[in-house]
């Protein structure tokens, strides 16, 4: 079964990028999120996988850290991983601090080491048969 990565607050051709690369590299679907509320109901109506949101969210240009913590916050959703999208280190680690899981940036999109972060979320496992 294909792996769901829910992306929030980036512009489309980012979006795009990200999703390209997710679908290229395992057995997963993205859909493109806005804000809170949108996020929202996906985690509710959606088996999800992983959550992706930008550091800063293209539409208003809220914090991404703000929502990371609203979502891990809320014991609904509390276990769903949650990486933060920017390039700085600092970010990151309050992302970590927050609940999160190290993520990314966009200029390491296309790198084996943004692969890696994703795998344990977005690879499928594979169940060994017992003889």
């Amino acid at each position: 079964m294909a792996k769901l990565l829910v992306d929030c607050g980036n512009c489309g051709p980012d979006f795009q990028a990200i999703r390209r690369m997710a679908s290229s590299h395992f057995r997963a679907s993205v859909i493109q999120t806005h804000g809170l509320d949108d996020t929202v109901e996906a985690l509710r109506t959606r088996k999800v996988d992983l959550v992706t949101i930008n550091r800063k969210l293209d539409r208003d240009y809220t914090d991404g850290l703000e929502i990371l913590a609203k979502i891990k916050a809320d014991a609904e959703f509390s276990e769903i991983p949650v990486m933060l999208v920017t390039n700085y280190e600092e970010h990151q680690q309050s992302a970590v601090e927050l609940g999160g899981v190290l993520g990314f940036g966009k200029l390491t999109l296309e790198d084996e080491v943004t692969r890696e972060l994703l795998e344990p979320y977005l690879a499928e496992k594979v169940i060994e048969k017992a003889e």
